[in-house]
């Protein structure tokens, strides 16, 4: 097998600048390019991510919570079987003066609150 000269008066160009620089003080970057050791750039550690495990995240048989109640709404705020009350405030108009209360009165029955 052959040998190579030691390339101690040779010149380079640079893939760079385009400037001649001896041969022995130039390197290859990793796209291949040859720059003088003055431009030489290593490649950066965001290009070659590291492989981390993902921490688990979901179970491999799922099942879903189910709880049934029933909540009798009425029953709760005392005014009266199956019915709610809202206080709410009616929006200011240019000729009005100041709010007033809205109360409203609505009939619902019994809630079934199911969590899953």
């Amino acid at each position: 097998m052959g040998r190579y000269s030691s390339g101690r008066s040779a010149l380079r160009i640079s893939d760079r600048d385009g400037f001649a620089y001896p041969y022995n003080e130039m390197r290859q970057e990793w796209t291949g390019s040859w720059v003088h050791q003055s431009e030489f750039e290593p490649k950066s550690p965001l290009l070659n991510p590291t492989n981390r495990p993902h921490d688990p995240q979901s179970l491999q048989h799922p099942r879903s919570q189910q709880v049934h109640a029933t909540v009798p709404v009425g029953n709760l705020l005392a005014l009266g079987a199956n019915s709610f009350q809202s206080v709410g405030m009616q929006p200011l108009s240019a000729t009005s003066q100041k709010n007033l209360d809205t109360r409203m009165n609505s009939f619902v029955g019994t809630v079934t609150v199911v969590i899953s």
